[in-house]
């Protein structure tokens, strides 16, 4: 019953939607009406704000550890319930029709919480990536793609297995960005529009 209730909680703090919240404070207006239309950090970045794409990406993030964190307390599979519901919940808001972020900044949180050194060798991954490329989603596909191997290579394989789940849904979400990864259209981080 308790990892019942942690999991369900986990959905509702995953489900914060803080781009959204922190550009409306900002009298920005409606992030889904900006760029990609999406309530992430990357998007958040496009109105030229990078203080408010900054603590987007922080909040992200914090709410995915959070989740994790929390849950730790009650023993596996509390922790790897949590993970995915905050996750769920940051993808699939209840407060936005179930339309949410893609999922990049609360699951390196949920990595991070789970066994920091896979999480950062993702959030790595993510830095170098974006540095060399400049492509957001690129730099996402590549981190939340070696993480399941990162996870395997400590011996982590309950880690493994959420962070293939965490990967296939992260690529689903970013299933527009492949395909304009493919065209040479998809925007370069920062780009506004």
């Amino acid at each position: 019953m308790m990892i019942l209730v942690l999991t369900i909680l986990a959905y509702f703090l995953g489900s914060i939607p803080f781009g959204l919240l922190l550009t409306r404070a900002a009298g920005l207006g409606d992030i889904r009406a900006i760029g990609s239309g999406n309530i992430g950090a990357t998007n958040v970045l496009r109105t030229g704000n990078k203080g408010l794409a900054a603590a987007t990406l922080l909040l992200d993030g914090f709410k995915g550890y959070l989740a994790v964190l929390i849950a730790r307390h009650f023993g596996y599979p509390a922790p790897f319930c949590a993970g995915l519901a905050v996750l769920l919940g940051h993808l699939f808001p209840v407060w936005l029709g179930f339309k949410g972020g893609k999922g990049v900044a609360t699951g390196l949180g949920v990595l991070l919480a789970e066994f920091f050194p896979v999480g950062a060798i993702a959030c790595a991954t993510w830095l170098l990536v974006a540095f060399l490329l400049r492509f957001s989603s690129a730099a996402a596909l590549s981190a939340f793609a070696i993480a399941p191997f990162a996870a395997l290579a400590f011996g982590h394989f309950h880690l493994a297995i959420l962070a293939v789940l965490i990967a296939v849904l992260v690529y689903w979400k970013h299933a527009a960005n492949i395909a304009r990864l493919r065209a040479g259209t998809e925007p370069r981080i920062g780009k506004k529009g």
